[in-house]
């Protein structure tokens, strides 16, 4: 029969994620069993640990990656999902969905590429104005890839104190290394300023000069995605470091009424309404629209219709115009 220590031990690894230390308390206690004369549960949890490996080694074969749930330190730092979003799902111009699509291909193909020394674009970094579709990307990517999710937590990684931003920093790419999957820097214009800006502060500097390194010295097989808003304030060091730079914009009217028909297609909508809507919309961001499109759902489903009021869809859109225009002008 298993000891104490065995069982405490089996528990402790299943609850970290810890597969390795999970087979090998496992095979011990086979051992204790057949030392003891049952050769019988022996083989038969020797036959468990071997279907266990057997799926283990499937998964990394071409399955999904499973999410190792961060614990300890990392628990603060990461935040894990399993999105099931696919890039179909977004509205990309042309030049985001070839980039995207290239990421893809070069990071199913990695091991072909080391072969000839070269290596797949892991490190992206995501530029443009919010609500366009940079933090759905990184989802999109982790769902194509089958790839756990993991969003920094910055409110977390970023302290008061000389030096513990850079270790826990450090937490990070090393969780990179042992749990694949696709790591994301929200909101990165946080640590990734420019140095010796107006408002440079002198631990921000430091962080960045870690996170130059980390970077550059990260040979995991982790996607790396920075996102960031303010593209004028990043440093110039950054975007050297990373493999691909792909810029969002504010979408145009057809790419509008695109992004209407995805979100209402459950829905009957007269296709000639959502080129007007596509105008009327201009100026609005892709998270916008969405909730103006969810809106007009909405009432429809409350009316107990399938029919989209194009009222309804025109006054939400244009309420949130108005709400645009108003902090403009504060």
């Amino acid at each position: 029969m298993a000891t104490a220590q065995q069982l405490k031990s089996l528990l402790k690894s299943y609850g970290e994620s810890d597969n390795e230390r999970f087979v090998s308390v496992a095979l011990q206690i086979a051992a204790h069993e057949a030392r003891t004369g049952k050769g019988k549960l022996a083989t038969e949890l020797k036959r468990l640990v071997d279907e266990f490996r057997d799926k283990q080694h499937a998964t990394r074969a071409g399955g999904s990656v499973p999410i190792a749930r961060p614990h300890g330190e990392l628990a603060t730092l990461l935040a894990a999902t399993y999105p099931m979003t696919r890039l179909s799902e977004m509205v990309l111009d042309d030049a985001q969905e070839t980039q995207l699509r290239q990421v893809l291909v070069e990071y199913r193909q990695q091991a072909k590429l080391r072969e000839h020394n070269l290596e797949a674009k892991r490190k992206l970094l995501l530029v443009g104005p919010p609500g366009v579709g940079k933090t759905m990307t990184s989802w999109a990517l982790a769902g194509e890839l089958k790839l756990p999710h993991f969003t920094v937590q910055f409110h977390s990684l970023i302290t008061k104190y000389m030096g513990e931003t850079a270790a826990k920093l450090f937490a990070v790419f090393e969780a990179m290394k042992h749990t694949r999957g696709v790591y994301l820097f929200d909101e990165f214009d946080a640590i990734g300023a420019m140095r010796g800006g107006q408002h440079d502060v002198g631990e921000i500097r430091r962080v960045l000069n870690s996170f130059l390194q980390f970077l550059e010295q990260d040979d995991s097989d982790s996607l790396v995605v920075a996102a960031t808003n303010l593209e004028a304030m990043l440093d110039d060091a950054l975007f050297r470091r990373f493999d691909e730079v792909i810029t969002y914009h504010l979408p145009g009217p057809y790419e509008i009424a695109k992004l209407l028909a995805n979100r209402l297609a459950a829905y009957s909508l007269d296709s000639t309404a959502l080129a007007e809507m596509g105008e009327q919309a201009a100026g609005l961001s892709h998270a916008e629209i969405a909730r103006a499109a969810d809106e007009a759902a909405k009432a429809a489903v409350l009316a107990n219709t399938r029919e989209i009021e194009i009222a309804a869809l025109s006054g939400a859109i244009a309420v949130r115009l108005e709400r645009k225009r108003s902090l403009k002008r504060v």
